[in-house]
């Protein structure tokens, strides 16, 4: 597991701290009727002159806007109905069952030099990547359609309230997507920016009063890597029953939106009983490359599911938990020698599941899920890592900017060093947000 260094640990959040503190103030776009009736008045302005000048009469102008006005008012009925009935559909669809499908036209959803938000971990197309096919595959459920990200409908329905992703890098990897899914939807006139507070990144939007935010706490219990930017510790110590300190910032949140698996995945750890510095502490070092992981992220987990059921006021918040994020670290489980690296169409082998895809991790979750909810409170668990698992060619492998020095014996094996655990942007993460995006919107 030593790459995880490499790419886990050692991956920087130095673009938070290059952010100023600014307010972020968003204007609604005109509503299409309203744009088309300003449309139409000028037409016949334009009519009424060609009238008075030997042209089309006022009258037969009238009643062409007339007509105009009855078609958009069928199409946009027409429009709200099949969203009405997309919304049917994806509440009884499996969204997370179907297929990768390449679409050069719809997408990508958003430019990669064109989001403000954009950090250099998944910047892959800025750091020389050129096969930039890995932007234009398109999830595409086997029984519906899921419904194309729009952050203004987004911004309207989460107004007066706080959505907080909370976990590690792969979250925060969620987070950007985003941002940068909203922000292309809204006017290039916006002022955006970012405010942190400790391990808190939030971002406002004023004119809808709504806040969404990063949390950093990777083991979602409290440990040694706790710091946002200095968590590159060689011996990671959880205090595994611990969480108040972290959970006291997301308390106040309407949408909460988890994960949490791959800092669990180190070969062995220090479980602290007591606090950090106390005399009567206890430290445990365990070998969690067997069953110890399980019964080891099983406790955390529990910690986690006791902090909620106490805490949250469940007529209030929304809970989700986002399934592991799918690894690609080792080549051979799609039958090649080489990691992501120089990788460019997604695995074709049908129902595909990856070596790196803990599923006894994943049912460790689900049982704590099911738990969760026979003690009355209900969280919605996003299972992304089947489809992201066919997606080895999404990952940043070389391109991106690595915080710690590449050896030249590195320089000569690109594998030995590639990124595959987080994904470029525009990519599969914006696919993790299409389907929070429906959960939400028809809520």
């Amino acid at each position: 597991m030593a790459p995880l260094e490499n790419t886990q640990d050692q991956l920087a959040d130095f673009e938070f701290s290059q952010m100023g503190v600014r307010t972020w103030n968003l204007r609604s776009k005109t509503h299409y009727l309203a744009g088309l009736f300003l449309i139409v008045l000028v037409t016949a302005a334009i009519y009424n002159l060609a009238g008075n000048n030997g042209g089309i009469p006022l009258e037969q102008a009238v009643q062409q806007i007339d007509r105009e006005i009855a078609n958009a008012t069928r199409e946009e009925e027409s429009v709200l109905a099949h969203n009405d009935n997309n919304a049917t559909t994806v509440s009884s669809c499996d969204m997370f069952k179907g297929r990768w499908v390449f679409d050069n036209i719809s997408f990508p959803m958003y430019k990669e030099r064109d989001c403000s938000f954009m950090i250099e971990d998944h910047a892959c197309e800025k750091y020389g990547r050129k096969d930039l096919k890995y932007q234009l595959w398109r999830w595409q459920p086997q029984d519906c359609d899921l419904p194309r990200f729009n952050g203004t409908a987004f911004l309207e329905k989460i107004r007066g309230k706080k959505l907080v992703f909370v976990g590690d890098s792969l979250n925060r990897n969620q987070y950007i997507s985003m941002l940068c899914l909203i922000e292309s939807s809204l006017s290039s006139s916006v002022n955006k920016s970012v405010i942190r507070n400790g391990n808190y990144f939030g971002f406002n939007a004023v004119d809808y009063n709504a806040s969404i935010g990063f949390y950093w706490s990777p083991f979602l219990v409290e440990s040694n890597n706790d710091d946002p930017f200095i968590h590159r510790l060689q011996d990671r110590v959880v205090r595994i029953k611990s969480i108040e300190n972290h959970g006291r910032h997301w308390i106040d949140a309407d949408i909460l939106i988890f994960d949490s698996f791959i800092w669990w995945l180190e070969p062995t750890m220090t479980i602290l009983w007591g606090s950090f510095g106390s005399d009567d502490a206890i430290y445990k070092r365990v070998d969690t490359r067997e069953e110890t992981r399980y019964r080891v992220y099983e406790i955390g987990l529990n910690t986690w599911l006791d902090w909620l059921e106490f805490n949250i006021n469940t007529t209030k918040t929304k809970l989700f938990f986002m399934s592991l994020s799918p690894s690609h670290r080792l080549g051979e489980s799609w039958g090649e020698v080489n990691n992501c690296y120089n990788t460019s169409e997604p695995i074709s082998k049908e129902d595909y599941w990856g070596i790196m895809s803990d599923r006894r991790m994943m049912r460790v979750v689900e049982s704590a899920i099911e738990k969760l909810e026979s003690r009355g409170i209900k969280i919605r668990y996003l299972n992304i890592t089947h489809m992201s698992d066919y997606r080895k060619d999404g990952h940043p492998s070389i391109y991106r900017k690595f915080f710690h020095s590449i050896s030249e014996e590195q320089l000569k094996d690109p594998t030995s060093y590639s990124d595959c655990y987080h994904w470029c942007l525009p990519g599969v993460p914006d696919y993790w947000n299409q389907v929070l995006y429906a959960h939400i919107m028809n809520s």
